[in-house]
């Protein structure tokens, strides 16, 4: 049997390796009773249903439909995501 991926739209956020970057995800993530912190080379380390997670700069942190969080490799996210808008206060970290 053959399936087909819902279409929904998600929100999410590039990781740079820039402190206000991680810092501004982390306050996101937070923000909705996530858990995130900052690993010290520079990674993001992320509570998510699976356990903890490792996002690295280039990897995207997605909120899903569930409103957790969790990061995606860049390739992936790429494939399985296509851009509907940007919001006009919304800046790229």
């Amino acid at each position: 049997m053959d399936y087909r991926k819902k279409p929904v739209i998600i929100q999410a956020w590039e990781l740079t390796y820039n402190t206000s970057c991680i810092n501004a995800i982390i306050e996101i993530i937070e923000a909705s009773d996530g858990i995130a912190r900052r690993g010290p080379d520079g990674s993001l380390k992320i509570t998510t249903l699976e356990g903890v997670m490792t996002a690295v700069t280039g990897d995207y942190i997605i909120r899903g439909v569930h409103g957790e969080f969790y990061p995606c490799k860049p390739d992936i996210f790429h494939e399985t995501y296509d851009t509907v808008g940007v919001q006009d206060n919304e800046t790229k970290h």
